[in-house]
C-alpha cells in the first residue's frame, strides 16, 4: 500500500495540544434529512513526545444504484502526528496531497483545520532543491527517479530521468544546469524502503512497511532535511 504523507511546521504551538483536541467536533445537519455530518478528531494518544490521532470528516458522495443518482453520506480519515524537533514542532499528515481517485480530504485541509483549532500557525515546510540534489548525488545508485522544474530552456516546463545510471549521464549534468530538482526517488538504504520527496515536503512510500515504521522513518531520515 503506498503511504503519502505532508510535513508542516507549526509555529506558535504552546502547552499540550491534547488539552484542545480531545473531544472537538463540528456537526452539520442537512435539511429535509436526518443525516448528520461531523467532523471531528478521534483516537488521541501521546507516544512519548509525539501526540497522534485522527481527522475524520463526513462527506455526502453520489452514487449510481439502477441508473438512479442517491447521495450517501460516508467519512474519510486522515492520521496525523505532531512531532518534535530540534526546537520546532512539525505535523505530519497522511493524506493525499493532490485531489486524485475519489478522495476528498486532502494533507493541506487537514492541516489548516487542526491549526485552526489549535489557534496555530501551520506553515508548509520545504526541502531545497539543493538538499535533493545533495541527497541523490551522495548515493546516485539508490535513485531511480528525478523531476526538474523551474527550466530555463524555452517552451519546457518540466524535465525527467529515471532507471539506472541517472548520476553517470550527460543529461543529469545538463538537466540540473538548467532546472531545479522538484522530486526525488530513492530506495533509502539503511530501511530499503523506495520513497519519493518533493520540495514542498510530500513523501511518498511505495514499498511495503507499517504506518508506525514509516513515520519512525519520517521523523529521522526527512525532518532534518527541512529548510529551517
Amino acid at each position: 500500500m503506498v503511504l503519502p504523507v505532508k510535513v508542516f511546521e507549526v509555529r506558535g504551538l504552546e502547552g499540550d495540544p491534547r488539552d484542545t483536541l480531545i473531544g472537538w467536533r463540528e456537526i452539520e445537519e442537512l435539511e429535509d434529512e436526518e443525516t448528520q455530518l461531523v467532523t471531528e478528531v478521534i483516537d488521541l494518544e501521546q507516544v512519548e513526545d509525539t501526540v497522534t490521532g485522527v481527522f475524520t470528516r463526513d462527506f455526502m458522495r453520489e452514487r449510481v444504484y439502477r441508473r438512479r443518482t442517491r447521495m450517501t453520506p460516508e467519512t474519510e480519515e486522515a492520521p496525523f502526528w505532531i512531532v518534535p524537533h530540534e526546537g520546532r514542532h512539525f505535523l505530519v499528515v497522511m493524506a493525499p496531497s493532490v485531489a486524485r481517485g475519489v478522495k476528498k480530504m486532502l494533507s493541506n485541509h487537514v492541516a489548516v483545520r487542526i491549526g485552526e483549532i489549535l489557534n496555530v500557525d501551520i506553515r508548509e515546510s520545504r526541502i531545497t532543491s539543493e538538499t535533493l540534489q545533495s541527497l541523490h548525488e551522495g548515493n546516485p545508485k539508490a535513485t531511480n527517479l528525478i523531476w526538474f522544474d523551474n527550466v530555463d530552456i524555452p517552451s519546457v516546463n518540466k524535465l525527467c530521468l529515471s532507471g539506472e545510471g541517472i548520476a553517470d549521464t550527460g543529461l543529469y549534468k545538463d538537466y540540473i544546469d538548467h532546472g531545479m530538482i522538484w522530486y526525488v526517488v530513492f530506495t533509502s538504504q539503511a530501511r530499503g524502503y523506495t520513497v519519493g520527496v518533493t520540495r514542498s515536503a510530500v513523501v511518498t512510500n511505495f514499498s511495503k512497511s507499517t504506518v508506525d515504521e514509516y513515520i519512525a522513518f519520517v521523523r529521522e531520515d526527512i525532518l532534518k532535511l527541512i529548510e529551517g
